[in-house]
């Protein structure tokens, strides 16, 4: 069972490091935050990333795919927020 508090720690770290990403013009920082994705999405509830993947295991680790990937985890989680 995914908790209400995992759902929302994701959904709070996923959407500040989306603003700023959405908004940046500098590469060094879109590729520091696709970093820090990865890297928290490494180590999230097991079962939530495997909800917001769908069995795409490089889910928010491939470069080319990464800002829309950020978006469908937003809205995955804000749903799941209701």
């Amino acid at each position: 069972m995914i908790s209400h508090d995992s759902i929302e720690t994701a959904y709070s770290f996923f959407h500040q490091k989306h603003r700023v990403f959405i908004h940046s013009t500098l590469d060094w920082q879109k590729d520091n935050i696709e970093m820090a994705i990865a890297q928290y999405a490494d180590g999230m509830d097991a079962e939530l990333f495997a909800l917001l993947a769908q069995n795409r295991p490089d889910f928010l680790h491939n470069h080319a795919l990464f800002a829309s990937e950020l978006e469908e985890a937003l809205n995955r989680l804000e749903e799941m927020l209701g």
